[in-house]
């Protein structure tokens, strides 16, 4: 069983998505990058070959990927978009007030977005997740940033993330 603070909190849409990925890096990726190194290894001295290293660096850039896919999925709780009941949760559009000013954020994993989405998204596991998660519009807390610097956020609006 994972520990709790390994699960995240994934869509369904998003959990598919994620599969999708993986099994093409673990497959056609994989056999891509083989296919390179290969080619770039016949083209002799290794040491001064540019094409042989760009290629192990996509190579590890492509096992990292995995390794991170394989525990994110090994470990999400697929569920539902979350509705707005009025508390703050993972899957919820978040509008808050830190610092003065307005931002409008995801409180969940990055993996929930499109990777071209320019959205900002907060883990429920970070300090300022942890700090709002469970509030309701109107209510306000302050947490302490890794920085050391004491911040204020209040909710001012939730709303159903709809991807």
């Amino acid at each position: 069983m994972a520990a709790e603070n390994d699960v995240t909190w994934l869509t369904q849409e998003a959990f598919d998505r994620r599969t999708a990925e993986l099994e093409q890096l673990t497959g056609e990726a994989r056999y891509e990058i083989a296919k390179k190194i290969e080619a770039a290894r016949e083209e002799g001295d290794l040491k001064e070959n540019g094409g042989y290293h760009a290629a192990k660096e996509e190579q590890g850039k492509i096992e990292a990927r995995i390794r991170v896919l394989t525990q994110l999925l090994r470990h999400a709780v697929v569920g539902d978009v979350q509705d707005d009941d009025g508390v703050v949760e993972p899957g919820i559009l978040v509008t808050a007030e830190i610092m003065g000013e307005e931002s409008v954020f995801l409180l969940g994993s990055r993996e929930i977005v499109d990777e071209d989405s320019d959205l900002d998204v907060y883990s429920e596991k970070s300090p300022l997740g942890l700090a709002i998660n469970g509030l309701k519009v109107g209510q306000s807390k302050t947490y302490t940033a890794p920085n050391g610097k004491e911040i204020t956020v209040k909710i001012l609006k939730i709303a159903t993330y709809s991807g």
